[in-house]
């Protein structure tokens, strides 16, 4: 019991220090991603996503995006990564198996992957990458996630 009221205290802790972050307000409104995963994101990140240059190359570190296999005479083969970011992937990864089970519009995302014939594993991996794109455009714009588009602003 004692390391339960520990591991509380603990995260509280984490969770204080994470919430005066300037990227808390955007991690904590995309669905699947509380203070934990959000700090373990901020710290594994170094604190600024903008030292990636853009989220191509973030999902990239974390082992989300594909990588060239080709040969002398054939290219445009793509398989995954073997070498990676695991602790970064985990930390999107995670929070999209929740998105899935706890928001329709992941869901919605996913079926239609499954549909395609592609593994669960494959299907999650494509909704993380879509996730890490939509974070990334919360965090440039300094928007929170909502359900409804943003307003077009033209001129």
């Amino acid at each position: 019991m004692a390391l339960d009221e520990e591991i509380a205290e603990t995260d509280a802790l984490i969770e204080g220090r994470f919430r005066d972050h300037l990227y808390a307000e955007a991690i904590l409104s995309m669905p699947g991603l509380g203070p934990v995963p959000g700090a373990e994101l901020i710290a594994h990140t170094g604190g600024d996503l903008n030292v990636f240059g853009s989220p191509d190359r973030l999902a990239g570190v974390a082992g989300l995006a594909p990588v060239p296999k080709d040969s002398g005479r054939v290219s445009g083969n793509l398989r995954r990564p073997r070498r990676y970011w695991r602790r970064l992937l985990r930390v999107v990864y995670m929070p999209s198996l929740v998105a899935i089970r706890c928001r329709p519009m992941s869901k919605a995302f996913y079926d239609p992957k499954r549909a395609e014939k592609k593994s669960h594993r494959q299907a999650v991996i494509a909704l993380a990458r879509r996730r890490v794109n939509v974070l990334w455009a919360l965090i440039r714009d300094g928007r929170t996630f909502e359900i409804s588009p943003p307003p077009v602003v033209l001129g």
